[in-house]
């Protein structure tokens, strides 16, 4: 029997594709080839807008213990696919129609429709809270005192420079929520105050939460997270996922109102998500490709101001949003690819070395 390496893409995605394929069987068996062709586009639409998760997901992987990279890929996956994309939106549902859960379960499985309308009305709570959180994200990568390496010249140097002021990121935000506020509409003003303010707090709870342990981690000489270390990292990585899931399940309401085809396609699409994080962990793309974690974060700060451009009802289409995350990506993977050329010694005849 042949034995692929552990970065094979075989080993890899065997399981996504096992499973997608038996969801996709389920679908066909329930809706026919209809059901099958929607399945498909919500599958490539959760990829597509996750892309850039992917590559963070992979950093941040890269410094957790080889159990807790099971973890992730495990009970994580449980918790992408049951806790994010079904239990999350109807948690909200909850909360913006003032319904009990049973109620709300059976509103989801039996009346999708108004299931769909209710949840596009907390709209603006879940934009305000995932724009503040991604946008806090963005910026606390780019103004990092410590970083080195800049993908975007003096943009990035500027913003490093900026780090040195350690409130200035949180100022910013404040300031940004303050703006939301006075410019929103008068009769969700105060939810877009409270969700945008709260998105910034859990940022900074996270990575507070995260760095008390990291040192006491560094104190005992430990070269992997472990422990509440990387239980932190863990909590990190499945919010950082529920804000990019948030418009992925708002988006699939606007191609179809069943919610078990919107959990088997958004399910089937995070699956392959945590597929794509392992492979690039694995082949150590990041550490291959210099400027492409840039090119996830500009993307993750691109998103982040969409969703606060829809408060203003600016609803940017679909396949807009999931390819400005690719464009940024791979534009950082083919400026990575020519600065390492640049680098490469060049022989007598000026030829780039092999």
């Amino acid at each position: 029997m042949k034995h692929f390496h552990p970065a094979h893409p075989l080993r890899i995605f065997a399981i996504s594709g096992i499973l997608t394929i038996a969801l996709a069987a389920f679908v066909f068996g329930q809706l026919g080839f209809a059901g099958l062709w929607i399945f498909t586009i919500l599958v490539i639409l959760e990829v597509t807008f996750s892309f850039d998760n992917a590559v963070i997901n992979s950093k941040v992987l890269s410094r957790m213990s080889l159990i807790w990279q099971k973890i992730f890929l495990t009970v994580g996956i449980f918790i992408a696919v049951f806790v994010v994309r079904f239990l999350l939106p109807i948690v909200i549902v909850m909360l913006a129609s003032n319904n009990g859960f049973g109620e709300v379960v059976n509103l989801a499985l039996n009346q999708p429709e108004q299931y769909g309308e209710t949840l596009h009305k907390a709209a603006p709570m879940i934009d305000a809270f995932g724009g503040a959180f991604l946008i806090m994200i963005g910026i606390s990568y780019f103004m990092d005192r410590r970083k080195d390496i800049h993908w975007l010249g003096s943009i990035e140097k500027r913003l490093a420079s900026a780090g040195r002021f350690e409130n200035l990121k949180v100022l910013v935000m404040l300031s940004v929520a303050m703006v939301l506020y006075a410019t929103v509409g008068e009769e969700y003003r105060t939810t877009v105050l409270a969700a945008s303010i709260l998105g910034v707090l859990l940022h900074m709870g996270l990575e507070l939460f995260g760095s008390i342990f990291e040192k006491h981690q560094k104190t005992s000489n430990a070269v992997k997270q472990t422990g509440m270390a990387a239980f932190a990292s863990f909590l990190y990585l499945e919010v950082l996922d529920a804000s990019f899931s948030f418009d992925g399940v708002i988006g699939a309401f606007a191609i179809t109102n069943s919610v078990i085809l919107i959990i088997a396609g958004l399910g089937a699409g995070a699956i392959w998500v945590r597929s794509l994080t392992v492979y690039l962990l694995r082949t150590g793309t990041l550490a291959k490709y210099r400027f492409l974690e840039h090119g996830a974060h500009w993307a993750i700060l691109a998103l982040g101001i969409i969703m606060f451009v829809k408060l203003y009802h600016v609803e940017p289409p679909e396949w807009m949003t999931g390819s400005l995350g690719l464009v940024f990506i791979g534009t950082a993977i083919v400026s990575s690819i020519i600065e390492s050329r640049r680098e490469q010694p060049k022989d007598d005849d000026g030829y780039v070395g092999l």
